[in-house]
């Protein structure tokens, strides 16, 4: 092939290729273009060009006329190519769209590739259509229509607000050990049971476990976290009745918290979290005694995240209960020696969200007052 282009670069395109050569790049051909046209430019031969470069000439010619028709960016990079036609027009991309967002046909729970393939099929001239083609365009208008996400929006109003300013003004407090706030919470677990012995890990080898398994029941974990020191309590218990509730209460009133003056406790609107429920469970002067030094604070309806316990509870599944614990012995001995490490290392949760930044992202959906005070406003 006769030499027609000659590559005579300017200091910055020099700079600039040599940047590129030394970072890399996700392209290798375009590094490769780039040492191409460093190689051209310090006037070495294409033969030799293509041994050090390793890339043939025809190559190393398109590069080079590239350059000196184009410049140094139409050189590195490929050219725009058409491909191949759509197969769908765009009101038959409407109409996959509208297909998909649709009910499912009777007898199916969702809608899959191949049956929207199918009908797009049955409702257009098409002979047939790839379910490639199908998730191609799906994937363009990010749409999953095999996927579903439960949520619940829940309604602020006055009543949502007052009690999310409340438990937030309690977490911002200064400690204070003659009246500590106390996050609490329950959360259940299954006790699974191997059918045969796992076995230990060996070097080269990872542990191995049978995918059977015994299920010998669940149980339940009653969490207490301190808000604003570094200390947390489980309690394992068979069920989660309005009984237990009332026992976890007086535990934190004469075991754990014995000196202080008032505990505030935050918790969620549980049936079973329910004053009444001491008075069922223990004569009337001993419930009276307890609730004297609680205060409870409900979070709003639909708002458990406000409960920091939460965040604990998270933790606790991630770090500890991520496996199979086959009886109830072994869950309170293993979470007991959680506790005990976890309370010793001073951990905590970091809790950030404060009044300020809910007035600032929930604004918006904040009631609007029927009366403002012109005097307070002024």
């Amino acid at each position: 092939m006769n030499v027609r282009y000659v590559v005579e670069l300017s200091e910055a395109e020099r700079t600039e290729l040599r940047e590129l050569v030394a970072k890399g790049s996700k392209l290798a051909r375009k590094v490769k273009r780039a040492q191409v046209l460093l190689a051209a430019d310090s006037g070495v031969s294409d033969q030799e060009v293509a041994q050090i470069v390793v890339v043939g000439t025809s190559t190393i010619y398109r590069t080079k006329r590239r350059f000196v028709e184009g410049g140094i960016a139409t050189a590195l990079h490929d050219r725009q190519r058409p491909g191949a036609r759509r197969k769908l027009s765009g009101k038959e991309e409407a109409l996959l769209v509208a297909t998909a967002c649709s009910k499912p046909p009777a007898g199916r729970a969702r809608w899959t590739l191949e049956l929207l393939a199918g009908e797009l099929v049955r409702l257009t001239e098409h002979q047939q259509l790839s379910d490639e083609t199908v998730r191609r365009r799906l994937h363009e208008k990010d749409i999953k229509p095999w996927q579903k996400k439960m949520w619940c929006v829940p309604a602020i109003d006055g009543e949502y607000v007052a009690r999310m300013e409340e438990v937030l003004d309690l977490y911002a407090e200064t400690p204070d050990r003659a009246r500590p706030v106390v996050c609490f919470d329950e959360s259940p677990t299954q006790l699974i049971g191997e059918t045969r012995l796992p076995v230990p890990a060996a070097p080269g080898k990872r542990e191995r476990y049978d995918y059977e398994y015994r299920r010998n029941g669940t149980a339940n974990l009653f969490v207490f976290l301190d808000a604003h020191r570094p200390w947390r309590h489980v309690k394992v218990t068979g069920q989660r009745t309005a009984l237990d509730f009332a026992e976890c209460m007086r535990d934190l009133v004469d075991q754990h918290y014995p000196q202080a003056q008032k505990i505030r406790v935050v918790l969620d609107n549980l049936s079973t979290h329910a004053r009444g429920n001491l008075y069922e469970a223990f004569p009337a002067a001993e419930a009276h005694r307890i609730l004297s030094r609680l205060e409870f604070h409900y979070t709003p309806k639909h708002a458990s995240w406000l409960n920091m316990v939460e965040i604990e509870i998270g933790v606790l599944s991630g770090m500890c209960l991520d496996r199979r614990i086959a009886d109830r012995t072994t869950l309170e001995s293993e979470i007991a020696a959680w506790t005990r490490r976890r309370n010793a290392s001073g951990a905590r949760v970091r809790w950030l969200f404060d009044i300020h930044r809910a007035r600032e992202k929930l604004g918006r959906a904040y009631p609007r007052p029927a009366r403002l005070d012109l005097k307070s406003a002024a």
